[in-house]
């Protein structure tokens, strides 16, 4: 009869068991990355929302105060942020540092002096997470658009 005898120095995984480890663990990886590189950009998109409804709430008190009217303005809106009392409160695009990326905008009718002398405006913020722009309009309208941003 025959015995095999195994050789009790021999322990430890094979090359292709390493290898196969090694991948399953970069897949792995990989899919983490691009799973939190998403939602990174939709809580980025979801603080710009929140930060044009601050500033919608801002111009519907500044409108209380004057009559109904908003402050005439087409520029972005860090320099309204002295008109409405915002102070150093002013909410900016989470990567507004970076080159590529836009602030929030504002549009109003009237002259442009920021007086308080405007009937209508529009806030927009581009979207990171889809190719659209979030807008709040003075009529109540809110909601995302392709088109019709000036």
């Amino acid at each position: 009869m025959m015995y095999l005898v195994r050789n009790s120095k021999l322990k430890g995984f094979t090359l292709i068991e390493l290898l196969v480890v090694i991948s399953l663990i970069g897949i792995l990886a990989a899919l983490a990355l691009v799973s939190y590189t998403g939602t990174q950009k939709q809580a980025r998109d979801a603080q710009r929302k929140s930060d044009l409804k601050q500033y919608q709430n801002s111009l519907e008190l500044f409108a209380n105060k004057n009559n109904g009217l908003y402050p005439s303005y087409d520029t972005n809106p860090t320099s309204l942020c002295s008109v409405l009392g915002l102070g150093s409160n002013c909410p900016d695009d989470p990567r507004a540092s970076e080159p590529d990326q836009d602030s929030y905008r504002y549009q109003s009718d009237g002259s442009g002096t920021g007086n308080p002398e405007a009937t209508e405006y529009v806030l927009w913020a581009e979207l990171e997470n889809t190719d659209e722009y979030w807008t709040l309009c003075s009529n109540g309208k809110v909601g995302a658009t392709t088109t019709g941003i000036p």
